[in-house]
């Protein structure tokens, strides 16, 4: 089956039966996406896969959704249904090529990381990064919930087994053990969890509009490295600079992107046969604590 009858079958199972065509979405790499036409309503986001890894993962996608929007003032696409099989929402429009946009964007997360903060790290049920589960188990300790949750949990998995050799491994291990000497402490915040430029669209009146999260409470700048570590416009360098002046950010914060984005990379390299030079970034940040 094509992806356009897949999702407009989909559409049908939830309800929207005057679905007429559906435009496949692109920069997705987990899921199948769209956006729908309609006889009787506006368009729809509609997102799908061939086969769900889980019965909860759309739901917990709206409820992430929710939360950001609820908890952290951001905004979102509403969620029309959230089934097992599909999730549908109200359509957002693409995001502006402006400096003034990724402005507004660094006001929006700043305040989402600085009014949500938590006294614990994780999230009250487990949710997940593209087709894998994120164990979002509650611990008050970040350094432990980092390494355990988010960077060693990777390692039993096939892909990773293949791209990182034993030094490898037990360098991510040492490194692991050193977080509270490279990282500073921080307070636990509500974080969108993959955010990276595909991930931020807009609003009809132009507004930042976030979609597609994994969240939990856990340091802000595992939002920061997404953004920092993955391909963005040229328009988007004010937003760097207005993001840490509205945090606060120490001058050091470039510095520790590599180490906090291994998650994102070790993420990559599980789910995916190409990685983007994801191995061969985490080799790289790795290679101090290899000896």
């Amino acid at each position: 089956m094509s992806i356009t009858s897949l999702l407009l079958d989909r559409l049908r199972q939830a309800g929207l039966g005057d679905a007429e065509s559906v435009t496949p979405a692109e920069g997705g790499v987990a899921a199948l996406a769209g956006i729908a036409t309609r006889r009787e309503g506006p368009p729809v986001f509609v997102k799908a896969f061939r086969e769900a890894p889980s019965d909860g993962l759309f739901a917990a996608e709206a409820e992430g959704l929710r939360a950001l929007r609820e908890l952290g003032g951001a905004a979102t696409p509403e969620v029309l249904f959230a089934g097992r099989d599909v999730l549908v929402l109200s359509a957002l429009q693409p995001r502006p090529a402006s400096e003034d946009f990724w402005e507004r964007l660094a006001h929006t997360l700043a305040r989402l990381h600085t009014t949500t903060v938590h006294d614990r790290f994780g999230w009250s049920r487990d949710n997940w990064l593209g087709r894998e589960r994120q164990d979002n188990t509650w611990d008050t300790d970040g350094y432990a919930f980092f390494a355990q949750r988010r960077l060693l949990r990777w390692l039993p998995e096939p892909r990773v087994r293949a791209a990182l050799d034993e030094q490898d491994r037990r360098a991510l291990e040492r490194l692991c053990e050193r977080l509270p000497e490279l990282l500073p402490p921080r307070p636990p915040c509500l974080t969108h969890g993959d955010l990276w430029t595909h991930n931020v669209l807009a609003t009809a009146d132009g507004q930042p509009a976030l979609i597609d999260p994994a969240v939990s409470y856990m340091w802000a700048e595992v939002d920061l490295a997404h953004l920092w570590s993955t391909p963005h416009p040229p328009e988007a360098a004010r937003f760097f600079e207005l993001y840490a002046e509205l945090t606060g950010l120490d001058d050091d914060w470039r510095a520790r992107m590599p180490i906090i984005q291994l998650r994102q990379h070790l993420a990559v390299i599980a789910q995916h046969d190409y990685d983007w030079g994801a191995a061969d970034e985490v080799r790289a940040t790795l290679k101090p604590f290899r000896s």
